[in-house]
């Protein structure tokens, strides 16, 4: 069986806001803000990847820590970034 890529679009907004235990509307809230973009399909309907999952989660704890939606999009963008550099150091 071939493993899917943590990239690809497969939850709607429904399934992915049950994964995440949030309201579809923090979903959208979040997307409206620029935390996060899901896929969309031919018609319009949002998918959600592995890895957008992850990021609702995260962006979840920051807000339960107290940050405000400017303060998560800055630290989303700092672990991002991070991650990126450690990627590149690991010849990714």
């Amino acid at each position: 069986m071939t493993k899917r890529d943590s990239r690809t679009p497969v939850y709607g907004i429904a399934v992915a806001a049950q994964l995440v235990d949030l309201p579809e509307a923090t979903l959208r809230l979040f997307e409206s803000k620029g935390l996060l973009t899901p896929a969309r399909s031919e018609g319009g309907t949002r998918r959600y990847s592995d890895d957008d999952i992850d990021r609702l989660r995260r962006a979840a704890r920051l807000r339960s820590d107290g940050i405000n939606i400017v303060g998560i999009a800055r630290v989303l963008e700092l672990q991002d970034e991070n991650q990126s550099l450690r990627d590149a150091a690991d010849g990714r």
